[in-house]
C-alpha cells in the first residue's frame, strides 16, 4: 500500500509556507478557482516524478517574486515510512532525496512512488498530436521499467546529435559519413528496443482501454486503437539509410519511434473528428484508468490518483461509478479536487467510504 501522510510546500506556486496530513484514503480538496487545489495535486505529482505535470520550467513552480522552493512529502510504502524532498536553490540548482540520501540521477527515482493525474487539459492526448500519446505510454512504462527510461534518454540524446549532424551538414555542404553511422547504429539499438518493448506492453494494454471504455461509456460505440510505428515496415537501421536523403534535404531524422503514435477510430472515421464530448471523456478516463491499473498490476499496490476537477467532465451517474471503483473497491489513496464542496460531499458520502475534506 502507498500512501501520502504529510506534505509541506515552501514557495511552491500560490503557496508561501503550508503544511497538510492526510489521515484517510480519499482526500477530498474543495474551494474556489485559484484557491490552490490544482497546485496541491501537482506538488503530490512533483514528489514522485520530481518534476511538475504541467510545466517543464521548474522556475515557473516557485511563488511569484521569491527564489527557490522546497517540497517535502512524508509517504508511507508498506509499512516503512519514506520521506521525499525536493529543492530547487536560488540559483536554479535542483536537489532531490529519498529519506536523506541525495540522487545522482533524478530518473532513479522514477517508479518508486507512481501516482496518475487527470486534470482538463488531458484531452489533448484525444485530440492533440502523437507527441501526446508518446508521452503518455512513456510515462507508464518508465514507471514500471527504469532500464526503459534510460533507452529512451539514450535514444532522445542521440536523436539531438543526429539531427544536429544534418543541420550542420546542410549548411557546410557536406556530411561526415562516418560520424552518421555511429549515430544511425547507436539510435537503431535504442530504437528497436524500446519498439520491442512497446509492442509488447501495447498487446494488454490497448485491450484494458477498451475494456474501461466500455464499462464508463455503457457501449463500445465500434472504438479501437492500433499502436503505429515506422519500426513495423522493418529494421530501424535499413529504414534509416533508406530515409538518408529525405533526412539530409529536411535536415531531421523522419523516421524512427519518435513518431509511433496511437491511432483511434470508431468505426471507419478518425475518433477525434466525430467522436462526441461525452465520447472523448470516456476515452479519456479510460486510458488514465487503464495506465492506473497497469501500474497496479505490475507494482504489486496502487498509484496514487489525482483527480483534477473529473466533475465537469462526467455526468453524476458515471462519476459515481468511477468512484465507487477506485475509491471503493481498492486500497489506493485518491485526492479528487471541485469548486463545490456540497457536490464534492454528496458524492463522497454516496459511495460510503471514509474521507477527509480540506477547504482551501
Amino acid at each position: 500500500m502507498l500512501q501520502l501522510q504529510q506534505i509541506t510546500l515552501v514557495q511552491f506556486r500560490n503557496y508561501i509556507q503550508q503544511q497538510f496530513t492526510f489521515a484517510e484514503k480519499v482526500i477530498g480538496i474543495c474551494g474556489p478557482n485559484g484557491s490552490g487545489k490544482t497546485n496541491l495535486l501537482d506538488a503530490i505529482y512533483y514528489l514522485g516524478f520530481t518534476k511538475s505535470y504541467f510545466t517543464r520550467n521548474d522556475g515557473q513552480n516557485v511563488h511569484h517574486g521569491l527564489a527557490g522552493m522546497r517540497l517535502q512529502g512524508r509517504f508511507l510504502l508498506g509499512e516503512e515510512p519514506q520521506e521525499v524532498i525536493s529543492i530547487l536553490r536560488e540559483n536554479n540548482k535542483k536537489e532531490f532525496s529519498l529519506n536523506g540520501e541525495e540522487y545522482k540521477k533524478f530518473s532513479e527515482h522514477i517508479g518508486r512512488f507512481p501516482c496518475v493525474m487527470i486534470a482538463p487539459d488531458d484531452i489533448a492526448l484525444i485530440i492533440g498530436g502523437s507527441e501526446e500519446r508518446r508521452k503518455f505510454i512513456d510515462t507508464i512504462l518508465s514507471q514500471i521499467d527504469r532500464s526503459y527510461l534510460q533507452h529512451l534518454i539514450d535514444y532522445n540524446k542521440i536523436l539531438q546529435q543526429r539531427n544536429s549532424q544534418l543541420k550542420q551538414a546542410a549548411e557546410q555542404g557536406s556530411i561526415n559519413e562516418a560520424l552518421l553511422q555511429v549515430f544511425d547504429a547507436q539510435i537503431a539499438s535504442n530504437g528497436e528496443w524500446i519498439y520491442a518493448q512497446r509492442s509488447q506492453f501495447m498487446e494488454t494494454f490497448l485491450q484494458l482501454v477498451l475494456a474501461f471504455y466500455t464499462r464508463i461509456a455503457g457501449k463500445d460505440d465500434s472504438v479501437s486503437i492500433t499502436y503505429e510505428s515506422d519500426l513495423q515496415k522493418g529494421k530501424m537501421l535499413s529504414l534509416l539509410r533508406t530515409a538518408r536523403q529525405k533526412d539530409a534535404v529536411l535536415q531531421r531524422t523522419t523516421i524512427g519511434i519518435h513518431k509511433d503514435d496511437l491511432l483511434i477510430r470508431m468505426g471507419e472515421t478518425t475518433f477525434k473528428n466525430d467522436a462526441s464530448q461525452g465520447q472523448r471523456k470516456s476515452l479519456l478516463f479510460a486510458l488514465k484508468l487503464a495506465e492506473w491499473q497497469t501500474l497496479k498490476n505490475k507494482r504489486g499496490f496502487s498509484p496514487i490518483l489525482l483527480l483534477d476537477d473529473v466533475f465537469e467532465k462526467l455526468d453524476e451517474q458515471r462519476m459515481h461509478n468511477l468512484l465507487e471503483w477506485v475509491c471503493s473497491d481498492d486500497d489506493g489513496q485518491v485526492f479528487i479536487t471541485d469548486t463545490h464542496k456540497a457536490r464534492l460531499q454528496d458524492q463522497l458520502n454516496a459511495i460510503e467510504v471514509g474521507f477527509q475534506l480540506l477547504e482551501l
